[in-house]
């Protein structure tokens, strides 16, 4: 008499088979569990505002604490979104998540040995490593920074890539997003920020811990005057085209 076959559960392995195979079954199983979660976790995101990210916790142990204040796209004045275009990513309406030009750009300048080393890494790229994933570098994170940046670009439109961005990006000490950024420095929301108040925003973004929009020198002063002169050329040129 044949006997009946058993079910098993999904995390179930199968019993009476090499070593390697029952490896490879429960590797198998936990990068799918973790392409559902993702999945699911970007979705979500879609919709709903990050409470918190891992950059927040991480600064928050450290007694930093925590200032936000979610602000949807609409009411923060477009000068920001056209600042951080001209500073971070002047392709932001057109790549699909990664600047090819941007990187080789930056592959190349590397090379050289300049001091300023340069990243390439696009807005998509940034929110992808603020809302899913923590600071700091190695191939694990990068690759899955990769992998959130595809799925974002795929679920996301641009404004709402934008819009999570200008919200959890580190724009102080504690500090996160444009409005809790435009109060701390300026003492007004994000809906009046001037051109020259947004560019010193987004010329702290790179190193919030260590910039200040508040009477800016050196180095800020200057790229914050360069990104001022920007925000006109990213309107005139239409490169925040699919922000409107």
């Amino acid at each position: 008499m044949a006997r009946s076959a058993t079910k098993r559960g999904f995390w179930s392995a199968p019993r009476g088979r090499h070593w390697a195979y029952r490896i490879g079954w429960w590797i198998g199983r936990l990068l799918l569990a973790f392409i559902v979660i993702s999945v699911l976790w970007v979705a979500l995101y879609r919709f709903v505002p990050p409470p918190v990210t891992a950059t927040m916790l991480v600064n928050a142990t450290g007694g930093r604490g925590i200032h936000k204040d979610w602000t949807s796209l609409d009411r923060i004045d477009p000068n920001m979104a056209r600042a951080v275009i001209g500073g971070e990513d002047w392709r932001f309406c057109t790549h699909h998540g990664f600047d090819l030009t941007a990187m080789k750009a930056a592959f190349t300048s590397n090379l050289r040995g300049k001091k300023r080393l340069r990243g390439g890494s696009t807005i998509s790229q940034q929110t992808a490593k603020n809302a899913f994933l923590w600071q700091g570098g190695g191939y694990l994170r990068k690759g899955l920074e990769a992998w959130f940046t595809v799925l974002m670009e795929l679920m996301w439109p641009k404004r709402r890539i934008m819009e999570v961005y200008l919200n959890i990006a580190e724009t102080g000490i504690g500090t996160y997003g444009a409005q809790a950024g435009a109060i701390r420095y300026f003492n007004h929301d994000a809906s009046r920020l001037s051109p020259s108040e947004a560019a010193r925003i987004a010329a702290v973004l790179p190193l919030p811990k260590k910039r200040g929009a508040v009477s800016p020198s050196g180095f800020t002063a200057r790229y914050g005057s360069m990104i001022q002169r920007r925000i006109g050329v990213v309107q005139r040129s239409g490169f925040d085209a699919c922000l409107r």
